[in-house]
């Protein structure tokens, strides 16, 4: 689902080498690529659609340390779509970024499906179903995760958008409204019925948002009730979490979600390691900044002024886990220029390597 909240992230984890391995099993079955019906995915870690976070900018600095991996658009409203002339920026889509897929939501088949056939025209390998956002203003219009307390018209969605688009249509849900409502297994089995040919999994209900911690037992019961794949998402903040995840829940993949704000590696780090058995050599705190200069610069290209705006949370999460973090990221929330982003960054990079002093702050255009 696409995450319109209140993304606090976490403290970023410690990145270190994994404490937990692969079964021999486990490891030769996520060797081969993930089959979305018809669609094959040469990765099984996927970066999950996260609103205001995962546009083209975004996709494209994930991408390049996880090119084979599917990346999803920011969640895209159909009622919006029903009414426009024009098509949101929200679904633009890079030519050559494959696999992607672009996520609706609604809870009108109808709606959904004259969607789908529009994002599928922008270039969408996969349709996705949002029936997971908790956020009050997506369910109190029976969309997002209130389509857990309604399976029928959930099937219905899953239905009328197959049929209405050639490309594989998926879902991604939670594990019910509420810890007193948990009904992930029959409502995933509804889906998959309907026609979906993949499910993700939020470890998590509606009523917990992103508090607590994700229960990955009920990702691997729904994994064991289907045929279609099933990726488990929640709480993926480092490899060696997505290694237990994938060996308690036997999932087909994983998503990651807030582990990759402000850290555009993650994906491509757990991609790596289940490829190749190896750890990829973690980020240095300057290589962080570094990388926060370019989304800076990027986004202002891409955006303007609102560019500059949107990147000040990206710019905070960035600055995070070394000495003077909390002032920078202070200042760079108030930042109102590509310039004073960069010279911020610039500073702190000197501080911490002094050696480094003399070069520019990256400046990357969109091409």
């Amino acid at each position: 689902m696409s995450v319109a909240l209140n993304l606090d992230q976490p403290s970023q984890p410690q990145k270190t080498l994994p404490h937990h391995a692969l079964s021999p099993e486990l490891a030769t079955r996520l060797a081969t690529p993930l089959a979305i019906g018809t669609v094959a995915v040469h990765s099984r870690v996927l970066q999950s659609p996260l609103s205001g976070v995962t546009d083209l900018v975004f996709r494209r600095l994930v991408r390049r340390y996880a090119p084979q991996s599917m990346m999803y658009t920011e969640m895209v409203s159909a009622a919006e779509l029903h009414h426009m002339r024009k098509l949101p920026r929200v679904m633009e889509v890079d030519p050559d970024e494959r696999p992607i897929s672009i996520q609706l939501f609604d809870r009108r088949p109808d709606f959904l499906a004259e969607a789908a056939k529009k994002a599928v025209d922008q270039g969408a390998d996969t349709i996705d179903i949002n029936m997971g956002c908790p956020v009050n203003k997506i369910t109190k219009n029976g969309g997002g995760s209130s389509l857990l307390r309604d399976p029928d018209t959930a099937a219905r969605i899953i239905e009328t958008v197959s049929a209405a688009v050639s490309v594989p249509v998926t879902a991604k849900t939670r594990l019910g409204w509420s810890e007193d409502d948990i009904n992930a297994v029959d409502f995933a089995q509804r889906l998959e019925t309907a026609g979906a040919q993949m499910l993700t999994l939020h470890g998590r209900t509606r009523s917990q948002g992103y508090n607590g911690t994700a229960d990955w037992s009920w990702i691997a019961k729904v994994k064991q009730a289907l045929s279609i794949p099933v990726i488990a998402n929640g709480d993926i903040f480092s490899v060696d979490a997505a290694i237990e995840c994938l060996e308690h829940t036997q999932a087909d993949g994983v998503m990651c979600s807030r582990g990759t704000l402000g850290y555009p590696f993650l994906v491509g780090e757990i991609d790596h390691f289940l490829k190749t058995g190896e750890c990829r050599t973690p980020p240095t705190v300057v290589e962080r900044l570094r990388c926060a200069q370019e989304h800076l610069t990027m986004l202002a290209e891409y955006k303007g002024k609102s560019g500059i705006r949107q990147a000040r949370k990206h710019m905070a999460w960035y600055a995070k886990g070394f000495d003077g973090a909390a002032e920078l990221r202070e200042q760079l929330c108030r930042i109102e220029s590509v310039d004073a982003g960069c010279r911020l960054l610039e500073d702190a990079i000197t501080v911490i390597s002094p050696e480094l002093c003399r070069h520019p702050p990256l400046k990357t255009a969109i091409v």
